[in-house]
């Protein structure tokens, strides 16, 4: 995988430097942003390299002034969503979410939420780096699982002790829903949502409030004030007790 952006690829080298292959820089490039990064690659034992800039160009036209090459980002095994302090576990359940602008940003509000996103093995978009350029660098943060069957999953995790929550038009009311303790949180596919069977597998359907006159918002968007409705409660639940 090419990564071309500065700040993905100092994630990289800061989260995972036995996966960067190689930083080439521009070796007419000195400004400040490309410097820090050069510091950080000799800090993590990262391999730099450097090539005028028709050379980077060639292996990411909208590069600034450094191209990556990293090892494909390994998905987490499925056992891996059960970890964390029961009571405090916190899962975004994408259902074929296949626009990666839409993957990365959502990786990015996942990362805000501390929280772990679960992907059905098809009908995804791949972990590229258009992913990795949407999540700015988010996707080197968050844990990443991918799972056979999303229904058996959603089945699994409730057996374990989390409500899962699915954000649907013809839900109730999302705040005044419990959403504290171990949580699932399910989004769709922007346009068709959730699948049938996935619909089904959820413990309560949500919708977040609308007073204008779109009757939808973007899933990245839909997700952060989902989540942050559940942060919000699951912090006053900590304070009160």
């Amino acid at each position: 995988m090419i990564l071309s952006r500065l700040n993905p690829i100092a994630e990289a080298v800061r989260s995972r430097p036995r996966q960067v292959e190689w930083v080439m820089f521009d070796s007419g490039r000195h400004d400040r942003r490309v410097n820090e990064l050069k510091r950080l690659c000799r800090a993590a034992a990262v391999s730099i390299r450097y090539g005028e800039a028709g050379a980077l160009d060639r292996l990411a036209r909208a590069n600034q002034g450094a191209v990556a090459r990293l090892a494909v980002r390994e998905y987490r095994p499925e056992e891996e969503a059960l970890a964390g302090m029961p009571g405090t576990r916190f899962l975004l359940v994408l259902d074929e979410i296949q626009d990666p602008q839409n993957l990365g940003a959502l990786l990015r509000v996942a990362e805000g939420l501390g929280a772990r996103v679960v992907l059905p093995e098809r009908g995804s978009a791949p972990l590229s780096e258009a992913v990795e350029r949407a999540s700015a660098g988010a996707v080197e943060r968050v844990p990443v699982i991918r799972v056979t069957n999303l229904r058996r999953f959603l089945d699994l995790i409730k057996n374990k002790g989390f409500v899962v929550v699915g954000l649907d038009a013809d839900g109730s009311d999302l705040y005044g829903l419990d959403l504290t303790g171990d949580l699932a949180l399910v989004l769709g596919a922007e346009g068709k949502g959730m699948r049938r069977l996935v619909r089904e597998g959820c413990d309560f359907l949500a919708r977040i409030p609308m007073k204008g006159a779109l009757a939808s918002l973007n899933v990245a968007t839909a997700a952060a004030a989902a989540g942050y409705e559940a942060i919000r409660q699951r912090t006053f639940s900590a304070e009160k007790s």
